[in-house]
């Protein structure tokens, strides 16, 4: 299988590390702000999208490859939705939000960028992926 493997490092280091600062964030939330649901959602699909991310890059197959970085797509606009509701409803300042949240919309194209190139990236799902990477 052809897997980009050159692009699996920087997806790897830098979903780990903002799985980190979601994990602290989330401790934060908790701590200070008394908010226990939201923060866990955001916590689980932050960490969701390194640890697919992993898995993809021990895929078998060139589909079992895609899925894998599917999945951890899907999960970074996930954490992205989750994110906006936190700063929308007070819990997380502006400028805290605008570092998160540009972090996240890193991984956004990052993924796309793998699938993409992976030639794996449906006509369809990329016009979906292109709509909703920069809101």
């Amino acid at each position: 299988m052809d897997t980009p493997k050159h692009q699996a490092g920087p997806l790897l280091q830098k979903s780990f590390a903002f799985a980190v600062r979601v994990m602290k964030l989330h401790r934060h939330l908790q701590a200070k702000e008394h908010e226990f649901n939201v923060s866990k959602q955001l916590v689980r699909s932050a960490t969701s999208i390194g640890a697919n991310a992993e898995e993809a890059t021990g895929a078998i197959s060139s589909a079992d490859f895609t899925s894998k970085l599917s999945i951890a797509y899907k999960e970074a606009r996930e954490t992205s939705y989750w994110l906006r509701l936190l700063h929308a409803s007070g819990y997380l300042e502006e400028k805290l939000f605008v570092s998160f949240h540009d972090d996240c919309q890193q991984l956004c194209r990052i993924l796309f960028s793998i699938l993409r190139s992976s030639g794996r990236a449906c006509p369809v799902f990329s016009n979906c992926l292109l709509l909703t990477v920069n809101s």
